[in-house]
């Protein structure tokens, strides 16, 4: 079966939407094909993000992953907004989900850890569902 195709999106695509694109890859690149990506651009990813991801699960995502523009992604079957207090990009899709994810950007390393394990449990269990409709 094929693969879904899904978009993490976000103003920046610098935290919450690249953690959730390293996160999906690492827990359920089975079943799942992901890419992240935003309105605009960062110079690099949030380096908290970065410091969290690789502590919890060994990725070093300023070598798997940099900020794009959502129109670099290509065409996908879901797209889930990370929980922007603003007006969040959009992009065409099928299905669309926001996880409404406090932005942990600037804050103690907890508030990042505690954003990755809200995303892990809502990348498990997609992938479960994904798996039970098969």
């Amino acid at each position: 079966m094929e693969k879904l195709k899904i978009a993490y999106i976000c103003v920046h695509n610098s935290c919450r939407s690249q953690m959730a694109e390293a996160i999906t890859k690492k827990l359920a690149s089975d079943v799942i094909d992901c890419w992240s990506g935003g309105t605009e651009t960062k110079e690099k990813i949030d380096p908290g993000a970065v410091s969290i991801i690789k502590k919890l699960y060994d990725i070093d995502m300023e070598e798997t992953q940099r900020s794009k523009l959502l129109t670099e992604l290509p065409p996908v079957d879901m797209v889930v907004t990370m929980g922007c207090n603003v007006a969040c990009p959009a992009l065409a899709a099928d299905t669309k989900d926001d996880w409404g994810l406090e932005d942990p950007t600037g804050k103690p390393d907890d508030e990042y850890e505690k954003t990755a394990r809200s995303i892990e449990a809502k990348v498990l269990e997609l992938r479960a569902r994904i798996i039970y409709n098969r």
